[in-house]
């Protein structure tokens, strides 16, 4: 069932809503969370597709933010909502409201927003594209306890880490990270089973992809060894390769779908470690809304490492945590039955303390690779 409302108000949007799950005839409302959307009207439909396949898993509110431009002057001083409001199967499993701004009222967002949230029910505010530099400041992100971003999408995506790390408030986090989850949980599989140390790591991916500079910095976080990042053609991250005093551990994934993992002295095993899509990846961010401590010690300690200028203090862990201890703790013990679709500039992040991150390449809006 849909509902079109013009120059509404968040008050008329609430009584469409209870309108709309009255017709249905489901009038109680059994939703886990909200979920905002802030996007343009070009990666809007996208993003919805994304979301609603998410919400299977986690039936929720959709709250899309289009903030619309308008060329003429005299449009742009006239400030005016509309609304388009989806119950039942329009809706999937959740109530999807589809929110335009314009005017004035682009520019205070969160007072549309904030009505028209789930009473004591968790805050998810996603950015696929055009995140702000810094998402906890923003004011729609100021309403969530979890702010979902994606450096892909970013046009100079290995700079746009060193923002991140920056900015970082607890409650962020990345697609691009999340990307990674799958190969996390392999490698710390693979250190499970065998007894040797660690002396160095070669991380090899696509060129200016986040996601291969985010493995290499967690791997140099968490094993304190040099790491080198090497570009290949893709797709996306391609291989990784640990050195040890037991011989070479490699997990290579040359066509985006299965990979083989080699250890010395045992058979060869092929891994499912395909790409997956959106709408898995926001699946995966949605079950843990907590702050993601792995993901904040990686993002600091690699950025501090390549030497960027000024940014948070990084802090090794002095726990001495191994990688299979901190993937469990990010969700990493999942089967690794998807991965990344992402890419970086060489970042050698233990290897080179004071080296700079080479210039990166200017190329427009990307989104991430299905």
């Amino acid at each position: 069932m849909k509902i079109d409302l013009t120059d509404t108000t968040a008050s008329k949007i609430n009584k469409a809503l209870v309108q709309g799950r009255r017709a249905i005839g489901t009038p109680a409302v059994g939703m886990v969370l909200t979920l905002v959307i802030v996007t343009d009207e070009e990666n809007a439909y996208d993003a919805l597709r994304a979301a609603n396949d998410a919400a299977r898993e986690h039936p929720s509110r959709t709250l899309v933010v289009i903030k619309r431009v308008s060329r003429s002057p005299r449009d742009r001083a006239k400030a005016r909502l509309d609304a388009e409001v989806r119950v039942g199967a329009d809706a999937g499993t959740g109530e999807t409201v589809v929110l335009r701004l314009y005017g004035e009222v682009a520019d205070h967002a969160q007072s549309v927003v904030l009505p028209l949230l789930l009473p004591d029910a968790p805050v998810v505010v996603w950015w696929p594209v055009n995140a702000p530099v810094d998402p906890a400041s923003d004011p729609l992100g100021a309403l969530a306890q979890r702010r979902v971003t994606d450096t892909y999408a970013a046009e100079q995506p290995v700079q746009e880490l060193v923002s991140r790390a920056d900015a970082y408030t607890p409650g962020d986090t990345d697609l691009a990270w999340t990307r990674i989850t799958p190969w996390r949980s392999m490698l710390a599989a693979a250190l499970d089973q065998v007894t040797c140390e660690v002396t160095g790591v070669e991380v090899e991916g696509e060129e200016f992809n986040p996601s291969c500079e985010l493995l290499a910095m967690w791997l140099a976080d968490r094993l304190d060894v040099p790491v080198r990042r090497l570009p290949s053609a893709g797709p996306g991250l391609t291989s990784v390769r640990m050195d040890s005093t037991c011989g070479p551990i490699v997990l290579d994934r040359p066509d985006g779908s299965l990979a083989t993992l080699s250890i010395q002295g045992q058979p060869d095993r092929a891994v499912a470690l395909k790409r997956r899509e959106t709408s898995e990846l926001i699946a995966e961010e949605l079950r843990r809304l907590d702050p993601d401590d792995t993901y904040a010690s990686a993002l600091r300690f690699g950025v501090d490492r390549l030497g960027d200028g000024p940014g948070p203090s990084s802090q090794k862990p002095s726990d001495g945590a191994k990688p299979s201890e901190d993937a469990e703790a990010s969700g990493g013990a999942q089967a690794p039955d998807g991965t990344e679709a992402s890419g970086a500039s060489a970042a050698e992040a233990s290897a080179a303390p004071k080296r700079k991150t080479p210039a990166k390449k200017s190329a427009p809006a990307r989104k991430a690779a299905q």
